[in-house]
């Protein structure tokens, strides 16, 4: 008899080995898998069950090629910032603007380079009437909210690798939110929470590199030994 709590090995492999993938062939995904794929997903947990999500399938060349447009300063910034040995757009001592690298700009990037050309581009959005923002009132930028879309957009890309598929999310076009909401008609009280990319993989990675449990894990407290089961 199995331990209950042994996952299934077809879960355990999907959860070690589903990768971000950002270079796709250019084989079709249709409609019907890019339904099937949400029909998986949108049994992920939200908070009350509220199911705040939702999503735009883009599927437009002109919206896409204006969402690449947008995303491109935020990339470029992005490796400048990297480049100087920062984690980008942190809210812990952020990268003053003042502060310049050496690192070349028009730094290529598959997603944005070939956005009309992606099999699927995903846009999903979060309704924050019909979230709990637990830490909303904390002297901090909140961050609990996430817990009620972000399960969503991973069961996306599990769903995804179900169907030989591979994909990526990102968040770029959430820094330009503004900027993209009017091409995107997102609704008043709603943040653009990711840009979830799919697609036939050009090459699928099949052994993740992941800190170790011990790094990461202690007992009791966050200052307390180290969890060495």
């Amino acid at each position: 008899m199995s331990d209950s709590n042994e996952p299934r090995a077809d879960l355990r492999d999907a959860i070690r080995s589903t990768g971000s993938v950002r270079s796709f062939t250019n084989r079709p995904v249709d409609d019907e898998t890019v339904a099937s794929i949400l029909d998986d997903a949108r049994f992920a947990p939200s908070g009350g069950n509220r199911q705040p999500w939702r999503v735009a399938v883009v599927r437009d060349e002109s919206i896409r090629r204006d969402l690449g447009v947008a995303m491109r300063p935020v990339w470029d910034e992005y490796v400048r910032q990297s480049a100087l040995g920062r984690t980008p757009f942190t809210v812990v001592e952020p990268a003053p603007d003042s502060l310049t690298s050496t690192a070349p700009g028009n730094v290529p990037n598959d997603l944005l380079d070939h956005i009309t050309e992606i099999p699927v581009v995903l846009a999903v959005a979060a309704d924050l009437s019909r979230i709990a923002m637990m830490d909303k009132d904390l002297d901090r930028p909140t961050l609990t909210g996430g817990a009620s879309v972000y399960p969503f957009c991973w069961s996306i890309l599990l769903a995804a690798r179900a169907r030989d598929l591979g994909g990526v999310m990102t968040t770029f076009a959430s820094r330009v939110e503004p900027a993209v909401a009017p091409m995107l008609g997102l609704p008043a009280n709603h943040a653009l929470a990711a840009t979830i990319f799919l697609g036939h993989p050009v090459k699928r990675t099949t052994k993740l590199t992941r800190n170790p449990v011990r790094a990461f894990t202690t007992r009791d407290r966050f200052d307390g030994p180290e969890f060495d089961a």
